[in-house]
């Protein structure tokens, strides 16, 4: 199955690692560092490696003036149906610092579905900036996070719901305009979790509906499903959604323990 590909838009260009070294850096002044692309990349692979962390996947698209870099990186710490992956962005024009995010990246169904759970890198290009000790740093945080994330969506895959229960949650989504997402795809959603297209997704989970939801997304244009993506987790997590999945779970464990 495909891989969620970078989103590269408003004039960037897709590059290889090897060829972020030809992209120039700036001249610094005395309160802006600017820092190679190259080197940011190198300095996180580094850090990953120390720790025994590959990338199985990684691609970077830059900015016509090679101001601005942004970068996909997939690793291979994976548990079944998902893997976790790592974005990153540099730029050396003041316009955005430096960050990295991580998230999880669905990829049984070749979802869309790359965005940030956190944000363990944040920094701007100061004089004082170390960005071996920033990459320490977040890799250490993102490491801590990869089992409360993993915890999330086993609790996702343990959580039955009944028909009526997804049918309220695609009512809330697209009638109730809870999430950014065009109403016309409640049609899509709806059949593609009543009629799954793969065996793993049977089960009627919140997972199963989380991925009828990403699954439905495809169909948009990348910058529209990039933004309906990001937001569907903390959709599916709002009070109104975790309740009943809490109450259900809790009611099966119950009667399992009886």
């Amino acid at each position: 199955m495909d891989q969620t590909q970078l989103l590269a838009h408003c004039g960037s260009n897709k590059i290889t690692r090897e060829e972020l070294r030809m992209v120039p850096t700036p001249e610094g002044t005395e309160s802006h560092h600017p820092l190679a692309h190259h080197v940011i990349v190198e300095a996180l692979a580094e850090t990953l490696a120390f720790r025994h962390i590959s990338v199985i996947r990684d691609e970077y698209a830059v900015s016509q003036d090679g101001m601005k870099m942004f970068g996909v990186l997939d690793l291979e710490t994976a548990f079944e149906g998902f893997r976790f992956s790592i974005g990153i962005r540099n730029s050396n024009d003041k316009s955005m610092r430096l960050a990295m995010t991580v998230g999880v990246r669905i990829f049984v169904c070749d979802n869309m579905a790359f965005h940030g759970d956190f944000t363990p890198v944040l920094a701007k290009h100061t004089k004082h900036f170390s960005l071996i000790d920033a990459m320490s740093v977040g890799v250490d945080r993102m490491q801590r996070n990869f089992e409360p994330m993993r915890r999330q969506i086993t609790t996702w895959k343990e959580s039955l719901i009944s028909e009526d229960e997804a049918k309220l949650v695609i009512y809330e989504a697209f009638v109730e305009e809870a999430l950014e997402a065009p109403k016309h795809l409640a049609r899509r959603v709806h059949d593609l979790y009543f009629n799954p297209q793969y065996e793993e997704f049977a089960p009627r989970t919140r997972w199963s509906l989380a991925n009828a939801f990403t699954s439905a997304f495809k169909e948009l244009d990348p910058i529209p499903q990039f933004k309906a993506t990001a937001k569907l987790g903390s959709f599916l997590m709002s009070p109104s959604q975790a309740q009943p999945m809490l109450a259900r779970t809790e009611g099966e464990i119950s009667r399992t323990a009886s």
